[in-house]
């Protein structure tokens, strides 16, 4: 009995190691990078919900500054390096890194998600010959928030379409530098998806471009001058301190906390804006048009972050659930349940939209849902362009392109370059990448 009482205990162990180790082998960790902002730190703090839903998942998260998230994961997928199972990347890597054959297609995807219901310039931003590569996590266009208080109180009224010059006029007579109230702020942190992205929008509206059409930098440019001047100048006239070190997140920690008078961004930032838990204007902000200069038209902002799955991890089925989940229309009311309606990812799905608990709370969503549905990132500049993207020009050295001017233009308002030898910096660098690159021919 002694002998069969312990072949019988040993046979458990035996059969205990042998479950423990399936176990083992089905719990998956997934390492997802992602950028510090406010709607992806929400999407981290819900990770219990997630893995509670998806027994054996775990998540790994690596929450980056944003130029620094874009350096690691394009450093990783280019190299193979297999760091990440989740990349968190814009409609700007999408196409290019599906062309080199860098992400999981995105096919297969169930009913319940409804690919439909994402609004149709988002879905075409993420897909590849007609096959999409990520799913939309938030998108955004571009607008104009200001203060109501500070403009009734200086007498002034926000057209819903201002110009450039009245932006100007509206700037000076709203700033309050005793009282730490600046009558604009706006990106001034190098890199190509921060002060360049906005500034781009600049040059659009001055009628200039980045390249002609025979690939030759038109940077040196009166267009550019026009430009740099106009933001070198309002800035330093009505900007706040330190303005080549505000990206988005510095400039909307600068606006809800009081410190901004006006405001051209994303539409991304109109939730936290209004939001009364994380604004403490929020009872008191506007919205317009983006200003517009000499030249009207032309491409138009257009950008959503997307989660997408690289090749070389070796847990995409795992990445593939997380993926759907997070942008999924259950993942939205999650969202509103727990953060309220104001605060959920926005700009990718018309249920969002159409829905009257975010109407209720977002007197933005209309000016948003139509400037996402009419963006034009393929519209043309005054003057003929070989390329695509409004606040970036769709090609794989951009990256480094734009980085480059990005800093020179920050050098102005640092005061250590004039707007003139920022321009022929400028100009010069970008004319060797893209020669080198066999652009021009």
């Amino acid at each position: 009995m002694k002998n069969k009482k312990t072949g019988f205990v040993a046979g458990v162990a035996v059969a205990g190691m042998a479950l423990a180790a399936t176990s083992a082998q089905a719990d998956t960790t997934l390492t997802v990078a992602t950028v510090n902002n406010t709607q992806m730190i929400e999407m981290q703090k819900l990770t219990p919900v997630f893995e509670k839903s998806h027994p054996g998942i775990h998540l790994n998260w690596v929450v980056l500054e944003e130029n620094v998230l874009r350096q690691r994961v394009t450093t990783d997928i280019a190299t193979h390096g297999g760091q990440f199972d989740v990349l968190t990347i814009g409609n700007y890597e999408v196409p290019i890194w599906a062309k080199q054959n860098w992400l999981v297609p995105m096919d297969g995807l169930p009913a319940s998600f409804d690919v439909a219901d994402i609004l149709a310039p988002v879905r075409q931003g993420i897909s590849y010959k007609g096959q999409l590569y990520a799913l939309p996590f938030y998108a955004e266009s571009v607008m104009t928030l200001y203060r109501t208080d500070l403009f009734k109180k200086a007498g002034i009224t926000m057209p819903a379409a201002p110009t450039y010059d009245q932006i100007r006029e509206f700037a000076d007579k709203i700033t309050d530098k005793a009282h730490g109230i600046y009558g604009i702020c706006l990106r001034g942190k190098p890199g190509w998806g921060e002060n360049m992205a906005y500034f781009s929008t600049l040059v659009t509206a001055m009628g200039g471009q980045w390249f002609d059409m025979h690939w030759h930098p038109t940077i040196n440019t009166a267009a550019w001058k026009q430009a740099l001047t106009y933001y070198d100048d309002i800035l330093k006239a009505d900007g706040p301190p330190g303005l080549s070190s505000n990206g988005f997140n510095e400039t909307l920690s600068l606006f809800t906390s009081g410190h901004c008078g006006i405001w051209i961004d994303a539409t991304s930032a109109a939730g936290t804006v209004y939001d009364k838990k994380q604004s403490t204007v929020a009872d008191s902000v506007g919205f317009a048009a983006l200003p517009t200069g000499s030249f009207t038209g032309g491409p138009t902002w257009l950008w959503s972050w997307n989660l997408a799955i690289p090749k070389t991890s070796t847990h995409a089925d795992a990445a593939r659930q997380f993926v759907t989940w997070a942008t999924s229309k259950e993942y939205i009311d999650l969202v509103a349940k727990t953060d309220g309606w104001v605060n959920i990812p926005p700009g990718t799905r018309a249920t969002s939209f159409a829905s009257a608990e975010y109407k209720q709370v977002a007197p933005f969503s209309s000016f948003v849902e139509d400037a996402i549905n009419h963006s034009n990132p393929t519209g043309q500049t005054k003057n003929p362009r070989p390329y695509t993207g409004a606040q970036y020009v769709g090609i794989p050295q951009f990256q480094a392109i734009g980085t480059s001017v990005g800093q020179t233009v920050a050098a102005t308002l640092a005061g250590s370059e004039t707007v003139d030898q920022a321009l022929a910096s400028a100009q010069a660098s970008t004319n060797r990448t893209i020669r080198q690159a066999g652009y021009q021919k």
